[in-house]
């Protein structure tokens, strides 16, 4: 979008206010406002912050960093009109002082394995996420335990509470944009997932970033709070972020898709898989970047728990779903919505590459036909195997030894994201848990 365009858009929308948005090392947006009279020193990147307040960026004698919007992510936003006019926003990238990219910045470190992915002749990476999350009744503002229902799996009214939020949240998604393609009741009580239509990585992160702020803004008009923590709930399903991915040649088509081959899967996307499993370990620091990630990953709620593939299987961390053709994907499902998606993606792609440009045709690995969570661990182990990370503290030592994710991180937020995570370990681990006193307080 051009200036013109833009100003003629704000103009007949009544825009007041422009909101410039990033985000942090841990996946949290955040924005600076300016009134619209200021809209030309925005395009022009000269709207500063302090970078020091921001988790995993500068020191506070580097703190001055220059917000570059990215004027193909101009939105209206509908929910947060009033009397005194309209927001508009744009998703920025974070530059220095000195006018280059920071390289702290997520969003720039998934556009440089984007650059490696294009300098191998690869065109387009397309992802699609399917985002879930819960509906917890806010109590005077406060949050409490109360679901919205105590509905299941594609259920619907009376018994699905959550129905009118997830149409306000479709509509308002749909007039920003959004092709949104199913909304339903998900298997927990008060659990949700709406999808939308596919996009090219960069912007596909940049979509599921505002997907999850309209989900809260609207989920908090109506009384709830929308949580998309991993898992919310005892004993009852968590909520992933299951990433779909495909390589695409405007040539070629879906580069995934082979009518020839075995299962109809090319060899690069054989590859692919590969690549993605050899580093499934270190991968899920930034897959499953919190504490509470790893109380999903357990056995009994569809949720993955070993490095393996297969065309149906639902065990298995990388799934192929049947349609062929240009919808030829792989569907990576351990990933949650706590996960930082311009991090998580930048790894899953440097990864998918590495296997694409490293693996022999002898070393890749075959798909898992058996229900994993049928078979014992001894079983699993003869079968070569690997098992996810159980816990985060599990995750950073994998992460600490890998030097993919060094070169994908960069050290600057390599390092300072292995210490933010360590310390989320050390604060979990020496905090007393309420199981742990009703287990053996009185013993």
């Amino acid at each position: 979008m051009n200036r013109d365009e833009m100003k003629k858009i704000i103009k007949d929308n009544n825009i007041s206010y422009l909101r410039l948005q990033f985000t942090d090392m841990l996946g949290d947006i955040k924005a600076v406002e300016v009134p619209i009279s200021k809209l030309d020193d925005a395009l022009n990147n000269k709207i500063m912050f302090d970078g020091s307040s921001i988790e995993g960026f500068v020191r506070i004698k580097e703190a001055d960093m220059y917000l570059y919007p990215d004027t193909d992510t101009f939105l209206i936003l509908p929910f947060e009109n009033d009397s005194y006019g309209g927001v508009a926003r744009l998703i920025c990238d974070v530059y220095t002082p000195e006018g280059k990219p920071f390289v702290g910045d997520p969003r720039y470190i998934l556009k440089r394995q984007i650059k490696v992915m294009n300098d191998l002749g690869i065109e387009k990476m397309f992802v699609g996420f399917e985002p879930e999350f819960y509906l917890f009744k806010l109590d005077d503002g406060n949050i409490s335990t109360k679901l919205s229902d105590n509905a299941s799996y594609f259920d619907l009214s009376p018994f699905d509470g959550g129905e009118d939020i997830r149409r306000e949240i479709a509509l308002t998604l749909e007039r920003m944009g959004f092709e949104v393609q199913t909304s339903h009741h998900e298997v927990g009580p008060g659990q949700n997932e709406i999808t939308f239509k596919y996009n090219d990585v960069l912007s596909a992160c940049d979509r599921v970033q505002t997907f999850k702020q309209v989900v809260k803004v609207i989920a908090r008009k109506h009384g709830y709070l929308a949580s998309f923590m991993p898992k919310p709930l005892n004993k009852q399903a968590g909520n992933g972020m299951h990433t779909n991915c495909s390589l695409f040649d405007s040539k070629k088509g879906d580069l995934f898709y082979d009518k020839d081959a075995d299962m109809e899967l090319s060899l690069l996307c054989k590859k692919w898989i590969t690549g993605i499993l050899n580093h499934a370990k270190e991968l899920a620091l930034l897959t499953n970047p919190i504490v509470n990630s790893y109380k999903r990953l357990v056995s009994g709620y569809e949720a993955p728990v070993y490095a393996c593939w297969s065309d149906a299987n639902r065990s298995s961390l990388i799934r192929i779903p049947a349609i062929r053709g240009n919808a030829t994907r792989t569907e990576l499902r351990n990933v949650d919505p706590c996960a930082n998606p311009y991090l998580a993606l930048a790894g899953i792609l440097a990864a998918g590459l590495e296997g694409i440009t490293k693996t022999e045709e002898k070393d890749l690995i075959s798909p898992v036909k058996d229900n994993l969570f049928a078979l014992s661990e001894d079983e699993i182990e003869l079968k070569g195997i690997k098992h996810l990370p159980e816990t985060l503290h599990s995750a950073v030592k994998e992460f600490k030894k890998s030097s993919l994710m060094r070169e994908v991180m960069g050290d600057h937020l390599y390092f300072k994201y292995i210490d933010a995570k360590e310390k989320e370990w050390k604060e979990y681990h020496t905090t007393v848990s309420e199981y742990e006193l009703v287990k053996y307080l009185g013993r």
